[in-house]
C-alpha cells in the first residue's frame, strides 16, 4: 500500500425501491397501465457505509395493508400508456327498422281513413234518403193526378139508366166534408137525373198538379162532356174546369177527394 489514499470505486446502485400510494384499493376500477422508468442515482459524496448505518437508525413506519397499496413508479417519471380505443358508436343503433312506419304516423293514417269512410257513408246515407224521398214524392204526386182525373170523369159521367151505380162510384172516391155533403144531397141528385133522363159522358183533356206531397195534393182538371136530357135530346157539349183537393188514405193508400169545385 502507498501513502496515497486509494480511491474505492463504489458501484452505481439503482434505486429499486418501489413507492406506494395510500388510498388505492385492490380490485378497484382499472387504471391505465403505466411504464416504470428507472434512472441511475448519482453517486453520493458520503460513503455508502455511513448511509446504511443512518438508514438503520431511522424509525420504521407502520406497515400499510396490502389492500391499500398500489405499486407505481416515480410519478414524475411515469409515462401514461395509451388505453384501449373506445368502441365506435353504431350509427344504426337508434335507427328505426326499414319498411316500418312510426306508430304515431300509422295511427294518424288509420284515423284519417276512418274519418273519410264515415264521411263517405254519411254522405251516401243523406243522398240515399233524399233520393228515396224525392222518388216517393214524385210517385205520390202522379198517383194523386191519376185519382183526380178519374174523380172528375166520375162526377160528370152520370146516366139515368145507371144512376145508382154512378152515384156510388162518386161516393167511393170521396172523403171528409165533400163525402158528407154529397151523401146528404144524393137523393135529390138521383131524382133530377131520372126525371130529366140525363145522360152525360165526360173525358179529360188535361190535368196538372197545383201543389202536393206524399200526403196531400191539389189538382186542376179540364173536362169535356156531352150532356143529353129532355131539353137537348141530341146533346150539347160542355166544358168544365174542376179543382180537386185530395188526401191519401193511411189504410188503403188511395187518394180520395176532400173538396171539389168548378173554377171556370
Amino acid at each position: 500500500m502507498t501513502g496515497v489514499p486509494e480511491e474505492v470505486a463504489v458501484p452505481s446502485r439503482r434505486n429499486t425501491t418501489l413507492k406506494v400510494i395510500k388510498g388505492a384499493k385492490a380490485g378497484g376500477p382499472t387504471v391505465p397501465r403505466r411504464r416504470l422508468v428507472n434512472r441511475a442515482v448519482p453517486a453520493s459524496d458520503e460513503p455508502i457505509e455511513r448511509v446504511l448505518e443512518r438508514l438503520d437508525r431511522e424509525p420504521v413506519e407502520d406497515p400499510v395493508e396490502a389492500g391499500d397499496l398500489t405499486v407505481v413508479g416515480d410519478p414524475a417519471e411515469v409515462e401514461d400508456l395509451p388505453g384501449p380505443d373506445p368502441e365506435p358508436a353504431d350509427p344504426d343503433a337508434d335507427a328505426e327498422p326499414a319498411g316500418t312506419a312510426p306508430p304515431r304516423r300509422r295511427r294518424a293514417l288509420i284515423a284519417l281513413l276512418v274519418v273519410l269512410l264515415a264521411a263517405a257513408l254519411a254522405g251516401a246515407g243523406v243522398q240515399g234518403h233524399r233520393w228515396y224521398v224525392d222518388r216517393a214524392t214524385d210517385q205520390a204526386r202522379r198517383a194523386a193526378v191519376a185519382a183526380a182525373r178519374q174523380a172528375a170523369v166520375n162526377f160528370v159521367s152520370v146516366s139515368a139508366s145507371s144512376v145508382d151505380r154512378d152515384l156510388s162510384r162518386i161516393t167511393a172516391g170521396a172523403t171528409g166534408d165533400f163525402k158528407d155533403e154529397f151523401t146528404r144531397g144524393q137523393a135529390q141528385v138521383r131524382a133530377a137525373v131520372v126525371e130529366n133522363k140525363v145522360q152525360s159522358q165526360g173525358s179529360v183533356l188535361r190535368a196538372g198538379i197545383v201543389s202536393g206531397d206524399r200526403r196531400h195534393a191539389v189538382v186542376l182538371v179540364a173536362v169535356d162532356a156531352t150532356v143529353r136530357n129532355v131539353k137537348s135530346p141530341d146533346g150539347r157539349p160542355s166544358h168544365y174546369r174542376i179543382q180537386l183537393d185530395l188526401v191519401r188514405d193511411r189504410d188503403s193508400g188511395d187518394w180520395l177527394v176532400t173538396r171539389l169545385q168548378f173554377v171556370g
